[in-house]
């Protein structure tokens, strides 16, 4: 069953490639630099846009468990510079040796705003203010019973300005995240809930901006939209006998942007034993508001 929907995922993917072929427009912008919605790692830009769905299959944990996912993720602009995002997903468990079990995760939010926007030096940033909401899903499948409040700030850069004996590094560009959970309970059901400092980065090579910045290479569609990138995301512990372990993952992909919407794939692999052991897969579908409603739920609440 958890094959079968990841299958379907990837089927959708590759149909959304087909009937929404076409330019694509920027919306995590900086001049010439177009930042893609990133899977994994958190954004450096406020936008309207909805990840819906977001297919995967986790590697096995240490104890043998594995996880398949669908979720959804909204982010609308309430003014130019500033945004909320809203989210859920559901999840079915298969332990290690035991039934599966199936239920919705917590419910998630945040608020952010747009710190700056560097055109000519394709600089981007942000920060904001996320939480994790306790009993907003199934304490059996991983949901928390308390809430987790987590500042966070998230940055981009492109390589366009660097000098003409450099151009072939000029499409790549690098975006990091870095925050600090604070749950508002310190223990549950005698487990230790600690402070964790989670971290990202995620490192792309954009062949639409080779082609249309730095040289005409003679890539045809879909391969002059796609943006090889790698992605990885870590939490270290800081405390409450969590101190020092760090889980994390390293997802090496593809994302495929047009005008309305964009498509990701990537493979999950871990970079700890704590995180667990063999690999997974991620499959996205994003929708791009502000360009299919540009005169209603795509535009600002406030504001142009």
């Amino acid at each position: 069953m958890a094959f079968s929907r990841f299958t379907a995922g990837a089927a959708l993917a590759a149909l959304a490639i087909v009937v929404f072929a076409s330019e694509a427009t920027a919306h995590g912008t900086a001049g010439a630099r177009f930042f893609p919605g990133t899977i994994l790692t958190d954004d450096p830009f406020v936008a309207d846009e909805l990840s819906l769905p977001t297919v995967s299959r986790s590697p096995k944990d240490p104890d043998g468990a594995r996880e398949t996912g669908i979720d959804w993720d909204l982010a609308k602009r309430i003014t130019p510079d500033l945004g909320f995002s809203i989210g859920q997903g559901w999840k079915y468990l298969k332990p290690g040796g035991g039934p599966g079990i199936t239920g919705f995760d917590a419910l998630n939010a945040g608020l952010d705003y747009q710190l700056f926007r560097d055109g000519p030096r394709e600089a981007i940033g942000l920060i904001g203010l996320h939480a994790t909401f306790g009993h907003t899903g199934r304490i059996a499948v991983g949901a928390p019973d308390f809430t987790t409040l987590t500042p966070a700030v998230a940055f981009g850069k492109g390589f366009g300005d660097l000098p003409d004996s450099m151009r072939l590094l000029r499409p790549i560009a690098v975006t990091s995240n870095l925050s600090v959970d604070f749950p508002t309970k310190t223990s549950s059901a005698g487990a230790a809930n600690p402070n964790n400092f989670n971290y990202g980065f995620a490192f792309e090579y954009s062949l639409e901006y080779l082609q249309r910045q730095v040289m005409d290479v003679g890539l045809q569609p879909p391969f002059n939209r796609m943006i090889p990138l790698v992605e990885m995301a870590f939490t270290t512990g800081l405390n409450r006998g969590a101190g020092g372990q760090t889980v994390g993952t390293v997802q090496p992909g593809i994302i495929w942007a047009g005008q309305y919407v964009q498509i990701g794939a990537e493979a999950i692999l871990p970079v700890t034993s704590a995180t667990g052991r063999g690999f997974g897969g991620v499959v996205q579908l994003h929708f791009y508001l502000d360009d299919i409603f540009p005169g209603s739920i795509g535009r600002p609440i406030f504001g142009n």
